[in-house]
């Protein structure tokens, strides 16, 4: 007898789709196809050969240790490290309030598993990452959508959700995955104000605030939070739950990412870790720890500044050049990703085959929105195409843009 498998499943599965971008990705890979579809930091930036010493550092010194289990909380060295590098951004936390995870996207799971039940609501800008949808559609949450524009979340807009008891704010503050917008000052303080006013935590997600290309950085929510209520204590009274990774900093392979909380939280945090993977890979913490320390991330990052500023640079300049009166287009200080918005009644999503024949790809923009609008809306990613291919595909598209214009 054949087990009937869809009868068989939680009514969570039923939840579970799979993401739009890996979709996507497997039609857009052919060797001869630009693509701007995938949030891929560029491989010409990744730092192989530190990998490489730090990886035989690792074996000769750590040896079998490095290869064995390891406690759930992570490899104490790198969440020094972390300490460290987090301190320069002006958060000044301690070790025991530091969890190590496996990728941030394991960290999004884990604060669904930890907030979430099945109906509650969760406040999210519109757009906003979809891996964070991806990973709390599964635990049922509800979604209290905030529009953004040029400055990030309408914050103005913010108190009527918050009215309706969300679980948590989440927001990305530093251009933002897809829109590329940084949330100004005023806003970060008004939406710090607002949750202490309403009680309710919020989950700052940063994996690109060290990749500022222009102007000056703005403090952390987690540190406006501390400021707001006084200075009073450090993390473990802190109603922010800080989030970043060093998938942007070194490598995402090595899938390594981290959480900055207040005791409390954290304690759930392992416990919720434990359950899904008991700890993160003992190698790849040691080998994470080898390459980060003596402050190499703040050196590194330089490189990929550069690196990737130039890829902008190069793509908004194709924009002007190609793309026809009525595409709209986000000038992002930093990140990996621009925003565009065609005319209304073109749909991104439909003109996405014709695309692909013409040999590029992007992301359509409708998947970001948990409440199903912004079909005229794309994600391109700039940070992974050389700059002859980011020239070549941005002409593709605005020809493509062109024609669907002239025949509407």
């Amino acid at each position: 007898m054949q087990i009937p498998w869809e009868q068989r499943f939680a009514d969570r599965a039923g939840r579970i789709s799979s993401s739009v971008i890996r979709e996507i990705l497997k039609h857009s890979s052919a060797p001869d196809v630009i693509s701007f579809a995938g949030g891929l930091p560029s491989p010409d930036v990744f730092p192989v050969e530190e990998f490489k010493r730090a990886c035989e550092i690792v074996l000769d010194e750590a040896g079998p240790a490095s290869l064995q289990y390891s406690p759930t909380e992570g490899f104490v060295p790198l969440r020094e490290v972390i300490v460290e590098h987090m301190a320069s951004c002006g958060i000044h936390t301690k070790v025991e309030n530091v969890q190590l995870t496996t990728g941030s996207q394991q960290a999004l799971s884990l604060m669904g598993m930890l907030f979430i039940d099945p109906g509650d609501y969760v406040v999210v800008e519109n757009p906003t990452y979809i891996g964070a949808l991806q990973a709390w559609n599964a635990y049922g949450a509800e979604y209290l959508t905030v529009p953004c524009d040029g400055q990030g979340m309408r914050t103005d807009l913010l108190e009527d959700a918050l009215k309706k008891r969300p679980r948590f704010i989440y927001v990305l503050p530093n251009f933002q995955n897809p829109s590329g917008v940084t949330l100004s000052l005023e806003r970060r303080q008004e939406l710090v104000e607002l949750a202490d006013m309403y009680g309710v935590p919020i989950i700052e997600d940063d994996p690109y605030g060290k990749l500022r290309y222009f102007g000056e950085d703005l403090p952390p929510i987690w540190v406006l939070d501390q400021q707001h209520r006084g200075g009073r204590g450090v993390a473990e009274s802190s109603n922010v739950i800080y989030m970043s990774t060093f998938s942007k900093l070194l490598a995402p392979g090595i899938r390594m990412a981290w959480v900055i909380a207040d005791l409390d939280v954290i304690r759930k945090l392992v416990f919720a870790k434990q359950g899904a993977d008991l700890h993160s890979p003992t190698f790849n913490q040691m080998v994470t720890y080898e390459v980060a320390r003596d402050g190499f991330l703040g050196e590194y990052a330089e490189v990929i500044r550069a690196t990737y500023k130039e890829r902008l640079l190069v793509m908004l300049d194709a924009m002007e050049k190609h793309f026809p009166e009525g595409v709209e287009w986000t000038r992002p200080e930093g990140g990996m990703f621009l925003w565009v918005t065609l005319p209304e009644g073109l749909d991104a999503q439909k003109l996405l085959p014709k695309a692909v024949a013409r040999k590029v790809a992007y992301v359509p923009g409708q998947p970001f929105h948990p409440d199903g609008s912004g079909a005229n809306t794309m994600r391109v990613n700039f940070s992974n195409a050389s700059l002859e291919m980011i020239r070549e595909g941005i002409a593709r598209l605005g020809a493509l843009f062109r024609e669907e214009l002239d025949h509407s």
